[in-house]
């Protein structure tokens, strides 16, 4: 029978938790002595109920106001917004562990829908009115959003044990410090030191496993040296991670540790720490390049002289082909060596110091079949500001104008490899995925000394506003002057952003017949290509084949020309299937090293290399492509907001950027990170604060398709330099409703005065789903040791939904203003 104990509150709250403490009884009877027998009796059944332990897993999504998340409380898993988890913290600290009534305290959280709904129908006051309504719009000015790093994986080279052992410490040969140690390694050892002396990087200390002599046969007097290699300081606090040295050779502790921690991994807990932020930040980069809008350019110094440079490869998406479509001429070759060359690298070079992109205008004039390119920049504003306004309007009339930002980034061949963090436990049969750079690969890297991203920042407003300078009086000599002349350049290579597996072999053109078998069934077609592990075959007629079926290939006609290979009934393996189902790309299946296919092919290479023609694209050097996409990952300087679904609605609160990227203390990120309450996030306010783009992006989000070409927005934002109320601090504008050239420098010139002005373009992009065979490995690594946590990060990576690119025009926005002004 349930009995209402709301009379008896103030007793339960004051005795919740001290049922199994000695002084309980005489707290108790002291407490209730007022009431009856049987009163008494059902209340302290009623405290033994709540202080016992509980199992119930509490998934308060969609019962709160806030948003859950995943808490782990001694391996239990719950769903629990920000206000539950602060109130499951402090009732399990005075039950002393998970019980019934931190559940019932939990499950009645304030901002629960049914607390919320009861307080409304209570009829509150007009004062409590009010509150509420500053509190609801202090709510809608914050917009958190965690930054994460692409490429900031951290690796480790041993698997790290949560491990709690009494030590001792003896640093600087001074007194002993005991303690206990938060985590294990073969070589390392993280702890804690409240209030005791403090240590610093570099530090050198001894220390005895007191807590291991216990169980263990180790000599009391063994002592192991380490070194101080990080430490985190908070509040008196220090963690401090140090790491063996002086080990000698055939250690026996070493041994011993090696065969502890494998035979307690699974008991104790691999810290996964690491492979957890690397694997969501992994899953981030691939949500976020497969989009790119901007298109990197990567330079390469010429063989005879270091300071001459031009474009050699180009990273290309869905987003960004028709930048790079602009910029080839007739016979479809690449014309980049007109918009970037060793001048303009130079000026860019420049222009880094200053955190300022290098602006070039340029339109393309077609004549008799032939492309003609003319392109001027900025800096020859100063040389004759006439005639470069001039240019401009002309430019501006013809159809193929265009004004193209340009940024660049030194690299450097360590930034190139994002290794997995799978420590000791990464196994062969997964290291295909994500092979070390190659030494051929590094000689490539080493001849590019740069990668420049162009972004074309265009828009209707920009044309407009140019086009009004008028192009009347144009000097039409040295407008024939800025015409490029057709040269033979050196040969740029485009390579598609993909995260799919990559070809590590050459592959050839070659057209021989094949029969293709699968379960009694026969299809017959024609090789496209091959290489010795791989082929690609186009069928005569439409195949029921689905990728990663087993399929037997012979070859007819190859046959005849040898008999030490039997060619028939081959066994490949399925690796993509064409929309038509005509064309299907196969790999070699095997479960031995042995395979005749495969031979054939090497010896049918080996002779015929001169008569065979190669694949263009596979003419690239194996791993050059994820080289150089890890390359600009590591240097993207423009953010992406990514946009993941959660039930009907989407959210932003995740973004992205490169970890060496230009990260300005002057630009729209920076101002994000200001103008959020909480500290290490950013405040997405100054796009996501204007009702129409939130309703854009919920609507866009609906009907975009991750085949689609991004769709653009333009905003103006100005940030006054008062940061106390954000609200009255941003003003965002879209463009269209600032229609007009005088609206526009009413707006830009109100900011500039009383602040911050910036005009950022929206690209908005449906993802693509996620390549998991990029990821499982880490993800398959973390669900062996904490599959709640794999489950959890897996659920994450389906809820991505599309991103915005937030690609900042204010320094083109500005030059023209500055030119229009009247």
């Amino acid at each position: 029978m349930n009995k209402d104990f709301s009379k008896h509150h103030e007793i339960i709250n004051n005795l919740r938790g001290e049922v199994n403490k000695r002084n309980f009884e005489v707290r108790y009877n002291s407490a209730t002595e007022h009431l009856s027998k049987n009163e008494r009796f059902l209340l302290k059944m009623e405290l033994k109920r709540l202080a016992s332990p509980c199992t119930r897993a509490i998934d308060l999504r969609g019962l709160v106001k806030g948003d859950c998340q995943f808490f782990d409380f001694q391996g239990q898993s719950h769903f629990l917004d920000d206000v539950a988890i602060a109130a499951f913290k402090e009732s399990a600290s005075i039950y002393g562990g998970y019980t019934l009534g931190v559940y019932e305290d939990v499950k009645d959280a304030k901002n629960s829908f049914r607390n919320i709904y009861q307080d409304e129908q209570a009829a509150p006051t007009s004062v409590e009115s009010i509150n509420n309504t500053k509190k609801s719009v202090i709510e809608k000015q914050q917009y958190p959003a965690k930054l994460h790093l692409l490429t900031n994986y951290p690796d480790r080279s041993e698997e790290r044990m949560n491990y709690a052992v009494p030590i001792t410490l003896k640093v600087l040969n001074k007194q002993e410090i005991l303690t206990t140690s938060i985590d294990l390694s073969i070589t390392g050892i993280k702890f804690k030191l409240i209030n005791e002396i403090g240590l610093y990087k570099g530090d050198v200390l001894t220390i005895s496993f007191t807590g291991l002599e216990q169980e263990f046969q180790f000599d009391k007097d063994s002592l192991f040296t380490y070194e101080v290699k990080n430490v985190v300081r908070d509040s008196g606090t220090q963690i401090i991670g140090c790491q063996r040295i002086d080990i000698p050779e055939q250690d026996s502790f070493e041994r011993f540790l090696i065969g502890y921690i494998q035979g307690n991994k699974r008991r104790y807990k691999i810290n996964l720490d690491n492979t957890l932020t690397a694997l969501h930040n992994r899953s981030l980069e691939q949500f976020g390049l497969v989009k790119l809008n901007e298109l990197p350019i990567f330079v390469q110094q010429t063989a005879d002289d270091k300071v001459s440079v031009s474009p050699r490869y180009v990273l290309t998406t869905k987003n960004n082909y028709k930048q790079y479509q602009y910029w080839q001429d007739e016979k479809k070759q690449s014309a980049l060596h007109f918009l970037i060359n060793t001048e303009r690298v130079q000026l860019l070079m420049s222009k880094k110091e200053q955190n300022k992109p290098l602006l070039v205008f340029s339109f393309v004039h077609e004549n008799k079949g032939t492309k003609f390119f003319y392109t001027l920049d900025e800096e020859q504003l100063r040389q004759d500001k006439t005639f470069f306004m001039h240019f401009l309007a002309f430019a501006a009339s013809k159809s193929t104008f265009t004004v193209t930002a340009l940024n660049i980034h030194p690299i450097k061949t360590k930034q190139a490899y994002s290794p997995f963090t799978l420590s000791s436990g990464a196994t062969k049969r997964e290291s295909y995925l994500n092979p070390p750079i190659s030494d051929e690969v590094n000689a490539i890297l080493k001849k590019l000394p740069y990668v420049v991203t162009a972004n074309e920042v265009t828009d209707h407003s920009v044309i407009s506003d140019y086009q009004s300078l008028g192009a009347t009086g144009i000097d039409l000599e040295k407008l024939k002057l800025l015409a490029h002349k057709p040269t033979n350049v050196k040969r740029v290579d485009e390579i598609g952003v993909s995260y799919g597996h990559q070809r590590q072999e050459v592959r050839f053109k070659y057209k021989t017949p094949v029969i293709i078998d699968c379960e009694s069934l026969n299809w017959s077609g024609q090789s496209a290509d091959f290489s010795v592990s791989g082929m690609k075959i186009d069928l005569a007629t439409p195949a029921t084949l689905s990728k990663g079926d087993i399929v037997n290939l012979t070859f007819p006609e190859l046959q005849k020309i040898t008999s030490a290979f039997d060619l028939k009934h081959l066994p490949y393996k399925v690796i993509r299937v064409s929309k038509d189902k005509t064309e299907v790309n196969l790999r070699v299946s095997v479960k031995e090293h042995q395979h005749i296919g495969r031979s054939f092919f090497k010896l049918l290479i080996d002779k015929n290399k001169n008569k065979l023609t190669p694949d263009e694209y596979a003419m690239l050097t194996p791993g050059l492509s994820a080289a150089l996409r890890t390359l600009y990952a590591v240097n993207m300087a423009i953010p992406s907001a990514i946009v993941q679904s959660s039930g009907c609605r989407y959210k932003v609160e995740r973004l992205i950027a490169g970890q060496y990227g230009s990260q300005s203390h002057k630009n729209l990120l920076s101002a994000m990170l200001r103008l959020s309450d909480r500290h290490g996030y950013y405040n997405l306010y100054p796009f996501l604060g204007h009702l129409a783009v939130r309703n854009l992006l919920d609507q866009q989000m609906k009907k975009l398709l991750a085949s689609d070409t991004a769709v653009s927005e333009l905003i103006y934002i100005a940030i006054k330099g008062n940061m106390s109320d954000v609200e009255n601090t941003v003003t965002i504008k879209r463009i269209s409703e600032l229609n007009t050239v005088q609206m526009r420098r009413f707006f830009i010139k109100s900011a500039l005065k009383q602040g911050e002005f910036y005009s950022v373009k929206l690209m908005l992009s449906r993802s693509d789903e996620a390549n998991m065979e990029h990821l499982n490995p880490e993800l398959a690594y973390i669900g062996s040791y904490a599959i709640h946590r794999g489950k959890q990060l897996e659920q994450d990576i389906y809820s991505v939904a599309g991103l915005v690119q937030l690609i900042d025009t204010t320094p083109e926005t500005l030059l023209r203003h500055s030119l229009t002004v009247s």
